[in-house]
């Protein structure tokens, strides 16, 4: 995003005229547009509409105000998330009037969900997609993943991504009460039910064409291991942050974690889960790539 005030045309950004066309994109989707250089952003006036702020503009610029000052404890510069505009718009006749509104990256929209009226169902909405989403761009924004070439190497990436993360998330499903191997493989199962759309491993294998002894992990390309690592990531870290207690409760997390996954995939028009094919197992990559470097 640029820096300072600028003065754009009504049709210097362009709405995603695609994902519009989509009757299950979502209402933060729909409003999204594309700046000069490329870049994602949304309109402040139209998230104002999205979240019911429509009584009075300044109530939401409050909301604003609150995002920029969380913007800047976290170590970011406002300025590259937060971009005040004066917008030029007809009135009729060929005329034009001006109107102040700042253009917001997907992580200031991500602070304003999260310092907007909670009680308000869509802001709620608004809090899940745009979590989801903002981890999902870090992901890709990563330096080590971006320098990546080929399936392969991000497939190798993610899955040891993964194995890490699957470790944390053990241990705080065993401080919330999931002590055994069984109770373990029932956590996990509502995950996967979440995120599968009511698929669990069974369905999975079988879906995917896996026999028992086959990895439903090792089978997936980058694309599905990002989303089951978003699935983990959130889950252990939504499991600590409500100290949730008890098999049941953290089951229930993890299953509705995995179904706000599920969600937002649906909200891009990504595609299910389910419906991706099987990749070539990782652990034939991983022999591949220590041969290449024992032969150098």
């Amino acid at each position: 995003m640029g820096k300072g005030n600028t003065i754009v045309k009504a049709n210097a950004t362009r709405e995603n005229r695609n994902d519009i066309s989509k009757p299950h994109v979502s209402s933060f989707e729909r409003i999204k547009k594309t700046n000069e250089e490329g870049q994602e952003c949304w309109s402040a006036r139209q998230l104002a509409k999205v979240l019911e702020y429509t009584a009075d503009y300044r109530n939401f610029q409050a909301v604003i105000a609150k995002a920029k000052e969380a913007c800047k404890n976290s170590g970011q510069e406002p300025s590259n998330h937060f971009v005040a505009i004066t917008e030029m718009v007809p009135i009729g006749s060929g005329a034009e009037r001006p109107i102040e509104d700042v253009l917001l990256s997907r992580y200031a929209c991500y602070l304003i969900v999260q310092n907007a009226d909670p009680a308000k169902k869509i802001v709620a909405l608004g809090q899940t997609y745009f979590a989801v989403q903002t981890r999902m761009q870090e992901l890709t924004q990563l330096d080590e993943y971006t320098r990546l070439a080929t399936e392969e190497e991000r497939r190798l990436f993610l899955r040891k991504e993964l194995r890490e993360h699957n470790k944390q998330l053990v241990d705080a499903a065993k401080d919330a009460g999931v002590e055994s191997s069984l109770d373990y493989a029932i956590f996990q199962n509502h995950g996967y039910t979440g995120l599968y759309g009511g698929m669990g491993a069974k369905e999975i294998h079988a879906r995917k064409g896996l026999n028992k002894s086959q990895k439903i992990l090792d089978h997936m390309g980058s694309t599905e291991l990002a989303a089951n690592l978003f699935r983990a990531t959130q889950t252990e870290e939504k499991l600590r942050r409500d100290q949730v207690k008890g098999k049941e409760k953290a089951n229930q997390t993890h299953f509705e974690v995995g179904r706000k996954v599920r969600k937002a995939i649906e909200d891009i028009g990504g595609t299910m889960p389910e419906e991706l094919p099987p990749a070539e197992s990782i652990k034939l990559i991983e022999k591949k790539k220590t041969k290449k470097l024992k032969d150098k």
